[in-house]
């Protein structure tokens, strides 16, 4: 498929306002390397290769391992995740989803479980923030496969 519209050029400066909202969450207390995880999960139910790329890439330079990748579509199978990351990706998923319009009370209890009032706060952001950029990458269909890590971390700092 070809390319749009290049976000990175065309779409700067609107691309920008995300930018400060990655800045707020790296100063988050969401763990840096759930945040790579719920994006990745989130970029896959949306179908975002340019996402599952990068933070793909991003998860494992900073030490996440291959097999908790590959095995993040099966979350709820898989036993090398925490009770806190999958009340996390209970949330990632009921957000993105919407069911029905609402979130569901017992996911909500889930990750309150596992977070405090602030933390599904920014959990919350993460989750609206990574399927912001899905769906603009998705929308003007961005090359995959040519990121490299850590590429956008001096515009979100």
């Amino acid at each position: 498929m070809k390319q749009r519209i290049n976000l990175l050029t065309k779409g700067a400066n609107a691309v920008k306002a995300l930018y400060g909202v990655g800045a707020y969450l790296a100063g988050s207390s969401i763990e840096k390397s759930l945040q790579h995880l719920i994006y990745f999960r989130v970029s896959q139910m949306n179908g975002c290769a340019f996402c599952l790329d990068m933070h793909s890439k991003d998860a494992r330079a900073e030490g996440e391992t291959e097999q908790r990748i590959y095995m993040l579509a099966g979350w709820r199978e898989a036993t090398v995740y925490t009770d806190r990351e999958r009340a996390a990706f209970a949330w990632a998923e009921a957000v993105t989803r919407l069911t029905n319009g609402d979130v569901p009370d017992e996911v909500y209890e889930q990750v309150r479980q596992q977070f405090s009032e602030e933390e599904i706060v920014d959990l919350t952001i993460a989750v609206t923030t990574i399927n912001s950029y899905n769906r603009l990458n998705v929308a003007f269909r961005t090359s995959a496969g040519s990121y490299k890590p850590g590429m956008f971390a001096a515009k979100a700092n």
